[in-house]
């Protein structure tokens, strides 16, 4: 008995049961088609076909903080950056209610973040708060280890490469609502009018940058048009507003044509 319980011990794992196979460079790929396939069984289980995705900055604090943490003052950046917290809940509330209220079987839009803190957690909050779905797509940072409390449990992903991460948040997309952001926020913008501009992405998809006061002192677009290295017509890909309800009634109006 002893020398068949050995034996049996000493059998090789499967290769899809080795973990140290599975985690070696030799089964990246492996690694890269999980990060498509399991999101994609989830989100069709759960019949997610549509988001409405917002990015922004992971720094935003909440109203909470605010009056919890005594070294904010008047004069503090994170009181400007509360501000877009504050708009970011309320308008993915309204979305969702909108959505909700659609001819629908189901919930069409879903809002979608990156999951982590600050305006991330203030799009699920206000999704939350409507009594919706709501998903995220986190990245595995060293600073970020779990997701935000207000994402619906069964739609949380945890991905290790940037690149699938992305994919999923255009390849569902509707609509985007950009909010003041740092480098993250500004790569994942560009991108996604770099895959528009090329005809990569061929649907309607409308896109607000939110908050004039931070989008025209960070970029001048008109300096690209002015130096010929886009047309025009690029910029009209997007929408810049400061009001959550211009936000709303663009985006809204952009779905339901």
């Amino acid at each position: 008995m002893n020398k068949t319980k050995n034996t049996k011990d000493l059998r090789p794992d499967k290769a899809y049961k080795n973990l140290d196979f599975l985690n070696s460079k030799d089964a990246r790929t492996l690694r890269i088609m999980s990060e498509y396939l399991y999101p994609k069984a989830q989100l069709e289980e759960k019949k997610v076909k549509n988001t409405i995705v917002i990015f922004g900055s992971a720094r935003a604090p909440s109203p909470e903080e605010l009056r919890n943490n005594e070294s904010f003052n008047k004069g503090s950046k994170s009181l400007k950056l509360a501000e877009y917290y504050d708009a970011t809940r309320m308008l993915t509330k309204r979305l969702t209610e909108w959505s909700k209220n659609l001819n629908q079987e189901d919930q069409k839009y879903v809002i979608c973040s990156g999951g982590g803190p600050g305006i991330m957690s203030a799009a699920n909050r206000g999704a939350s708060e409507a009594e919706g779905k709501t998903t995220a797509f986190r990245i595995s940072l060293p600073f970020e280890n779990s997701p935000n409390p207000y994402v619906s449990p069964e739609l949380d992903f945890e991905f290790h490469y940037f690149f699938t991460r992305k994919f999923w948040f255009s390849y569902l997309a509707e609509a985007l609502v950009i909010m003041p952001g740092g480098f993250g926020t500004l790569d994942e913008f560009f991108e996604i009018l770099t895959l528009i501009q090329t005809e990569k992405i061929k649907k309607n998809l409308p896109i607000v940058l939110f908050g004039k006061e931070y989008w025209n002192k960070l970029i001048n677009f008109e300096t690209l048009v002015e130096f010929g290295t886009i047309d025009r017509k690029d910029l009209d890909l997007f929408f810049i507003t400061s009001s959550v309800d211009d936000a709303y009634e663009h985006v809204t109006s952009s779905l339901i044509q």
